[in-house]
């Protein structure tokens, strides 16, 4: 089997490892990039596209636990977990449960928040400066409540969101409802956060690994990583018809990372990462659409829309590796959609879609070396914020990885903090 040269070689061809890819090949290194089947075959595809930096409070909040128990019963609720028995599922629960506290959930608030700034305006950069088409659009994004519960709930996050930096506008239904013709009646309020973005999540994938191939990278798809070895000062991986010998190793494999615990020498990863899965339907654009993207934050369904494409998303399901699409969680989208939309689907479903997000135990990423494994490093564990911190993550690895100091503090996404 020949044995092909590559200074970095990037396991993974999803939007972190893509990103990567760029961020490295502008610092001047040589990369390849190798994926199991096709570039974005994973969460990156299938989300809305929007770039939040308002996101920040972590899934893992006071309550959430409670949330989640009364899921059991109840399989196309927003937020599901299977009751079947699956011990690491059941060990990565408990480690979550843990830490849905104030002090852990403020804790996490502040490192996502400040990967998912930096990766927000640093998706614009690029837009610009690569030239782009993936329909980038400094929109702004909007929770909408029908309940006032539900937006008094909401509420409490806003003082820790307005110290991290987000200013939010708050808005009665009335008023909303007033600039906003695609929601039916009965909306109580929205919160309005101007500084988020959108864009077109596949075209995005797209622009990426053009730019990557632009650079001079290489992108191998069909390539899956069999085994990974030490060669002298080198890694040498192997897949089916060949192998690579690289000083570094990124692994940026997503919700797939546990399953290559044993292959990286990192057993501790099995406890730390499980899948998430999440679904999402598009349409063609239907007749009346929303100004910005939604979150109908009652029902906990994403809406976005684009030239040529209508999503509804989100949803979070922690069954395993569980490859079945099940319409009880779409017809949930649909059915939320219509509680609070005119017109919630469009004239043809264009695609039923899910995928396993990479759900670390504290909802941040895992960015820097594998402790132990000298030139392996990890960029994973996004959660639902991959594209979100797509950028800002391949820039923080190519510092790192070629000893530039780094735009944000590194510390809060070492992967050491679970060893």
């Amino acid at each position: 089997m020949p044995t092909e040269k590559t200074d970095v070689l990037i396991v993974g061809g999803g939007v972190i490892g893509l990103a990567t890819a760029v961020a490295l090949l502008e610092a001047g290194r040589s990369v390849r990039v190798i994926e199991a089947t096709h570039v974005g075959a994973g969460a990156s595809h299938g989300n809305c596209g929007t770039l939040t930096p308002s996101h920040a409070p972590p899934l893992a909040a006071p309550g959430v636990v409670m949330e989640a128990l009364r899921s059991l019963l109840t399989p196309d609720a927003p937020l599901y977990v299977s009751p079947k028995w699956d011990p690491q599922r059941w060990r990565w629960l408990l480690g979550f449960a843990l830490r849905a506290n104030v002090r852990d959930w403020e804790s996490s608030a502040r490192g996502k928040y400040a990967l998912l700034n930096d990766s927000r305006h640093r998706i614009e950069d690029w837009v610009g400066k690569y030239a782009m088409d993936c329909q980038f659009v400094s929109s702004g994004e909007d929770y909408v409540f029908r309940s006032e519960a539900a937006m008094q709930h909401e509420l409490k996050e806003i003082p820790l969101l307005q110290s991290l930096g987000v200013v939010p506008e708050i808005m009665d239904g009335r008023s909303y409802e007033a600039i906003e013709p695609a929601l039916r009646p009965g909306v109580v309020g929205a919160i309005r956060f101007n500084g988020d973005a959108m864009l077109r999540p596949d075209q995005w994938l797209t622009c990426l690994a053009a730019q990557v191939r632009r650079l001079g990278g290489e992108i191998l798809e069909q390539t899956p990583l069999q085994s990974l070895t030490r060669s002298g000062a080198h890694w040498l991986g192997h897949s089916t018809q060949r192998q690579f010998l690289a000083k570094d190793v990124v692994i940026a494999t997503g919700a797939w990372s546990p399953l290559l615990a044993k292959t990286l020498g990192a057993p501790w990863l099995r406890r730390v990462i499980q899948p998430g899965k999440g679904y999402s339907i598009t349409y063609d654009p239907p007749a009346l659409v929303p100004k910005r993207p939604l979150v109908l934050r009652d029902r906990s369904v994403c809406v976005t829309a684009w030239d040529g494409g209508f999503r509804l998303g989100s949803t979070m399901e922690f069954s395993g590796y569980d490859t079945r699409l099940n319409e009880k969680r779409l017809n949930a989208l649909v059915r939320g959609a219509r509680e609070f939309l005119h017109v919630p689907e469009g004239p043809r479903i264009q695609e039923k879609w899910f995928g396993w997000r990479p759900m670390s135990v504290d909802d941040m990423p895992l960015l820097g070396p594998v402790p132990g494994q000298s030139q392996l490093w990890l960029a994973t564990g996004h959660g639902m914020m991959g594209v979100s911190m797509s950028a800002g993550t391949g820039q923080l690895m190519a510092d790192l990885m070629t000893g530039t100091t780094p735009a944000i503090d590194p510390a809060p996404y070492s992967p050491a903090r679970f060893v």
